[in-house]
């Protein structure tokens, strides 16, 4: 034992783990399958609503709306002409002070130096350009127009690179000295990573000694690039969103600044390499903001470069441009905007997609999305069930049965076992048998390799057998039992003649054929979805609890098809003229006569009278209203069913005045029956009639 050590598995995904359950999201599709979606439209859709029965997992559609209210949200913050403001107010403080100073003063140089104050620009930028050699009289207006050049540094910083506002509050020029050799190293950095001779190893060594100026810790060059170039292309949008004077007012005062802080050749060069790397970014679009509250440049360009961010992921969310995935949609971009939970909704929405795929229910096929025949039986289960669901209980019994495929009902007789029976074993007659052949043997038992079984010895007779073991081998023979040989006392040795079976009810097999209208009026009806999911459920039942039937899927339109199950799940209508019944019940009596021991069970689905026949070259004849031809024709059809024995039961989804004519025609011929369901009810007038034959007919 203390060689072992048990703890968490560890290696990769747990191999006991149950597959992840995808069957309500291909019921959901299925659903839009059924009513006419393609696959991949339909998983879409799914997608964008978000999971069935996974409670707070959103779609698509619910983390596009959150990402369009915080879009919303960003506009309303603020105004962008904020640090234009705050600059004209600390310059008309900064004047008014030294106005105060020179008032008193009644020499000439005073009355000059006014008359200097009073020819300023209105330009905040040329203004400040024309105090920068201005010696000031007032100790408190120097102090003032000092605030505002290291408020103009601080905020065009701050717009370039997040977060140096604060770095550089308390005016140390060891930190503004930093700054210049941070910046002059990553112009050095770019220019070598041009030439190709950038290595990872220099940029850890630049974030060594610089990496407390990025708090977003990037972890390689394109890292860092992406984010400074992202916002250095707001900063740009910025300038583009203002009005042509506030545009030229604030790009002075920002070179005014950085000539002033010896930054302005080296914020040009960065700013030339961030354009030439990234020229996709939306550089130069204006942006609507719709706040009253001023905001400082380096808030204005955090919200652009935000509101930037929210555009793309709203486009990738919106999945609506040519061969749109969910892989294109950014995770980090969802959890900057919407927090962890939207990463572990779209991480949802992930999986599903490829559990799809994965585990067999769709497949790609030249580029496009198909549903698999495991995925059409699931439907077909799906829909069954659902039509189970409708039907009255009781009235039909139970039908989720689990010993589909055997025999019948049992009888209360039994038999002797024969090879092949699959009828359930009668276990009391089967030990009654052994123990009255045991007593007349003398306790012999059968020959070698009959099967002993443990019988407690009570007074009111034999037990529930225990589950059967091999019998020992006899004295001199090989033993391969691992008995050692040696009777086992109290056991009982079966015998083959020992078996009996249960003796059930003859179920004969039935030939059903189901023809379903295919004609574009099913759509305009609104049924063609309802028509679909009867055949899958029809043709689940039929291969699931009566295997020994054989089912066919006729549809029909201008002609008629066999139809296999998959391709029903994904059928089109057929937008031609013709309603061909003529030509369907022909494929049907082939059917019918390719099992003539099968009880033949004939169900049409349709919505309007035959329009169509088929002529004697095989083409095709369409008339409305319908000629005497196809009405002949086809009741002659109806004629050769009655003649073999079949009934027909007609499922009118119209009440149009001939579609009744013509369907009261054929049972009173055929001796049929006629149903005008709903469309949701359907499936469950097919289905019970089908099982009402069977029961009947057997």
């Amino acid at each position: 034992m203390s060689g072992y050590r048990y703890g968490a598995y560890e290696d990769g995904p747990d191999p006991l783990a149950p597959p992840y359950d995808v069957r309500d999201a291909l019921d959901a599709m299925g659903d839009s399958v059924l009513d006419g979606t393609r696959p991949d439209d339909a998983l879409r859709e799914l997608l964008r609503r978000g999971l069935p029965g996974a409670e707070g997992r959103r779609g698509l559609d619910d983390l596009l709306r959150e990402v369009r209210e915080r879009r919303r949200a960003l506009r309303n913050r603020g105004r962008l002409d904020g640090t234009l403001e705050q600059a004209r107010a600390l310059l008309d403080t900064a004047i008014g002070q030294e106005r105060a100073e020179l008032f008193p003063d009644p020499s000439d140089e005073a009355r000059l130096r006014e008359a200097e104050l009073d020819t300023l620009p209105d330009d905040t930028s040329q203004a400040i350009r024309r105090l920068s050699d201005y010696e000031w009289r007032s100790d408190a207006a120097r102090a003032t127009f000092e605030q505002l050049k290291d408020l103009l540094r601080r905020e065009v910083l701050d717009a370039q690179f997040q977060g140096m506002k604060q770095a550089l509050e308390n005016q140390d020029p060891a930190a503004m000295q930093r700054v210049k050799d941070m910046m002059a190293a990553l112009n050095q950095m770019l220019e070598r990573d041009a030439r190709g001779e950038h290595t990872q190893e220099d940029f850890d060594r630049f974030m060594e000694q610089y990496g407390d100026m990025f708090p977003d810790a990037p972890r390689n060059l394109e890292e860092l690039v992406d984010a400074l170039a992202r916002r250095a292309a707001a900063m740009d949008r910025l300038l583009a969103s203002l009005s042509p004077d506030q545009r030229a007012e604030l790009a002075g005062l920002m070179d005014q600044a950085m000539q002033d802080a010896g930054l302005a050749m080296e914020m040009t060069r960065l700013g030339d390499a961030l354009r030439a790397r990234r020229p996709d970014l939306a550089w130069g679009d204006a942006e609507q903001m719709t706040g009253q509250n001023p905001l400082g440049m380096g808030d204005a360009t955090t919200a652009l470069a935000e509101l930037a961010d929210l555009a793309e992921l709203e486009s990738a969310l919106g999945q609506e441009y040519p061969g749109a995935r969910l892989d294109d949609i950014d995770e980090d971009a969802v959890r900057r905007a919407l927090g962890r939970q939207a990463v572990d909704d779209l991480a949802a929405l992930r999986r599903i997609e490829k559990e799809l795929e994965r585990q067999g229910f769709l497949q790609r096929r030249r580029g496009k999305l198909e549903l698999t025949p495991k995925a059409v039986r699931r439907l077909g289960e799906t829909a069954l069930r659902r039509v189970f669901s409708q039907l009255t209980s009781g009235r039909q019994g139970d039908h989720d049965q689990r010993d589909a495929g055997q025999a019948g009902e049992l009888t209360g007789a039994s038999r002797e076992w024969r090879f092949g029976d699959e009828q359930p074993l009668d276990v009391v007659r089967t030990v009654g048998n052994a123990i009255r052949r045991s007593a007349m043997d003398g306790g012999r038992g059968p020959l070698d390799g009959g099967l002993v079984t443990r019988v407690p010895a009570t007074a009111a007779g034999p037990a529930a057998p225990a589950p059967a073991v091999p019998a020992p081998a006899a004295p001199g023979a090989p033993d391969r039992t691992g008995l050692g040989g040696a009777r086992r006392p109290g056991g009982v040795r079966l015998g083959v003649d020992d078996f009996e079976v249960h003796e059930t009810e003859r179920r004969t097999g039935a030939a059903v054929c189901l023809l379903v209208d295919l004609s574009y009026s099913m759509v305009l009806r609104g049924t063609w979805a309802a028509a679909k999911q009867t055949t899958l459920a029809l043709h689940t039942l039929v291969t699931s609890k009566f295997p020994q039937d054989a089912i066919q899927i006729i549809g029909f339109s201008n002609y008629a098809r066999v139809l296999h199950p998959t391709e029903m799940a994904g059928l089109d209508w057929d937008m031609v003229q013709g309603t061909n019944l003529h030509h369907a019940l022909m494929i049907a009596g082939r059917h019918l006569d390719r099992h003539p021991d099968f009880e033949p069970i004939v169900l049409v689905v349709t919505d309007g009278e035959p329009t169509a026949h088929l002529r004697p070259d095989g083409r095709s004849l369409f008339d409305y209203p319908p000629s005497t031809d196809t009405l002949v024709l086809t009741l002659a059809e109806v004629d050769k069913m009655t003649r073999r024995g079949a009934c027909m039961n007609f499922f009118m989804l119209a009440e149009d005045r001939r579609l009744v004519s013509f369907v009261e025609e054929v049972a009173r011929r055929n001796g049929g029956r006629v149903f005008a369901p709903d469309a949701d009810r359907l499936g469950e007038y097919v289905v019970s009639d089908y099982l009402r034959v069977r029961r009947a007919r057997r």
